[in-house]
């Protein structure tokens, strides 16, 4: 996975990540500034998700992006 994309994209890429997880605040988001580490660490701090399926859900959110 080349999440180079997704760091470089970052200001198209906000919306598609609100819209999957719109608990995350446009605040969150310019914190985490495309860097899959701090993706997670909100996804989990928000949700209550453990970290093994907050990964399997990010991998499984960025398989089903159009480049």
């Amino acid at each position: 996975m080349d999440w180079n994309r997704v760091e470089g994209n970052w200001k198209q890429m906000k919306g598609k990540v609100k819209e999957k997880w719109g608990k995350l605040t446009d605040d969150d988001l310019d914190v985490i500034n495309g860097r899959r580490d701090q993706l997670e660490g909100k996804i989990q701090e928000r949700y209550g998700i453990a970290k093994d399926q907050v990964k399997k859900d990010i991998d499984g959110w960025y398989g089903t992006q159009r480049w």
